[in-house]
């Protein structure tokens, strides 16, 4: 059971930028922002299982084999430059797999984390995998994180709800490795993100010993739909600029 990656499997690009997504999600939000990013960037959104083309398949309920199994599945597609984007719970998973790709002398160019927490940080939101399906259906209400025609069909928001489940159990049973790494990070997110705020978020300049850089963009947990030009902008900006390779001051704007 491994992770998926979309796309065909090897078009000419300057960059491969692997995209992970929030919890219960697959690689639909990213697709569109390879008509956003330059051709030079090969957007790679990574599909886990228990989602979109790998529904059927049980999903991963702890992080060290949902990122080994990414590992397995990226490691070959590594013969060029590339970077990491996460996105909630992808964050999470972009920085433990960047983690492991140093071990091994694979670094990425850059790690892009969006709308998390950084590791070092305690959580403060309660658990929520005691909840009742109707109670935790609730919560994601909150975050606006439940797309309409979802709501309105009862039996597809069933269908979908032991995978966001699991996804959210990978989250509150995460045991960080909260570790620095030789590896630039930009941080972007909402400015009326209920779950991180931006003071939050650039907590992430811990965890590197390169350069890093913050955004904050109009909108909640998943400013990343109305934002995406700025963000993908923001990105091709600075995946055209070689990453340091020597500790520099953290930048935030």
């Amino acid at each position: 059971m491994t992770a998926q990656l979309t796309g065909p499997p090897d078009p000419p690009a300057g960059v491969r930028l692997f995209c992970f997504a929030h919890a219960g999600g697959g690689g639909a939000a990213y697709r569109p922002w390879r008509d956003r990013l330059s051709p030079d960037v090969e957007v790679c959104p990574v599909v886990l299982p228990g989602r979109e083309s790998r529904w059927q398949q049980r999903p991963h309920r702890e992080m060290t084999s949902l990122v080994e199994q990414v590992l397995q599945e990226i490691v070959p597609r590594l013969h060029q430059p590339f970077a990491l984007f996460g996105h909630s719970l992808g964050a999470a998973v972009a920085y433990e797999v960047c983690a492991r790709l140093c071990d091994r002398g694979l670094p990425p160019m850059r790690l892009f984390v969006s709308g998390r927490r950084p590791p070092h940080l305690p959580a403060r939101q309660g658990a929520t995998r005691h909840l009742t399906d109707d109670a935790f259906v609730a919560y994601l209400n909150t975050l606006n994180g439940i797309p309409t025609e979802v709501l309105a069909h009862h039996g597809l928001l069933r269908a979908l709800l032991p995978t966001i489940r699991a996804d959210f159990e990978v989250n509150e049973t995460y045991a960080a490795s909260a570790r620095r790494l030789p590896v630039a990070v930009s941080a972007l997110t909402g400015d009326s993100d209920p779950l991180v705020t931006p003071a939050e978020m650039l907590a992430w300049r811990d965890v590197t010993d390169r350069g890093f850089r913050l955004r904050v963009l109009t909108g909640d947990h998943f400013y990343l739909t109305a934002a995406a030009e700025h963000v993908c902008a923001a990105i091709g900006r600075e995946l055209s600029v070689p990453s340091p390779t020597v500790p520099i001051g953290s930048r935030a704007e």
